[in-house]
């Protein structure tokens, strides 16, 4: 597989050109998104034709993680001929909370069409799915993609509070694609997402092939927070952003 960062970033930022959480997977001919955020839509369509995608995971209802599905609706809609759908793997209220933002109901399933989370495995197109829910919100989720078999996957932590919950999806050799908003830490009590430390201690128990951080706030050092995972994890560690390629 072949993994593609199109936005890297966090619910808000002061960076010119920051694009919310999305990164494109490919195997095979086959394509998917993980996530697809505020901004991410331009350069998901730029690398892929956005009809094609197998389908998209979406971890959570957070905006920064799903609303340019409202600009993919439209190009299905107005850009495509005949009229295409795609599938999305994410949360059971997905759809209603887009029909809601429009006060619009059957908006969001005029062209998605929604296969809501559910703990345990599926198998899309090529693609296999391992699903876990997560600490976040209410219906949080983080997912192992790979193409099946031995092969090494990519496990996407999506936003979480608590980086245990990401152990029962990483095998060792895996590529781990972890949100590290809160840098070198501490991450506040009230805030439910990773910094540097928590990262390094899973990666040294599950052994990961290669750690890549990602969705950090505004103000974090990016290096710090490479160092800090480096203090328990001897392996591979690295910061994405638009435009990253990495082989799983």
């Amino acid at each position: 597989m072949r993994l593609s960062v199109v936005g890297a970033g966090p619910a808000y930022s002061d960076r010119i050109g920051a694009v919310g959480a999305c990164y494109l997977l490919e195997a095979g001919g086959a394509s998917m998104a993980l996530d697809l955020g505020h901004g991410a839509f331009a350069g998901l369509a730029a690398r892929v034709a956005p009809e094609r995608l197998t389908t998209i995971f979406v971890s959570h209802l957070h905006p920064d993680h799903f609303i340019d599905l409202v600009p993919l609706r439209h190009w299905l809609r107005n850009e495509v001929r005949p009229r295409a759908r795609v599938r999305v793997d994410g949360p059971a209220a997905l759809l209603e909370r887009i029909d809601a933002l429009h006060d619009l109901p059957g908006f969001a399933g005029a062209a998605l069409d929604l296969a809501p989370l559910t703990v345990g495995s599926r198998t899309v197109d090529l693609f296999v799915l391992e699903l876990a829910r997560v600490r976040h919100t209410d219906d949080s989720w983080a997912v192992r993609v790979s193409t099946g078999g031995a092969a090494p996957g990519l496990v996407y932590s999506g936003d979480i509070g608590d980086a245990a919950g990401l152990a029962p999806l990483v095998r060792a050799g895996d590529v781990l694609l972890v949100e590290a908003s809160f840098g070198p830490g501490p991450v506040p009590a009230d805030a439910e997402h990773l910094d540097g430390p928590a990262i390094g201690r899973l990666a040294a128990t599950r052994r990961p092939g290669r750690v890549l951080l990602t969705h950090m706030l505004p103000g974090v050092d990016p290096q710090a927070t490479v160092a800090t995972v480096r203090e328990s994890f001897d392996g591979p560690v690295e910061l994405v952003a638009p435009g990253t390629v990495v082989e799983v």
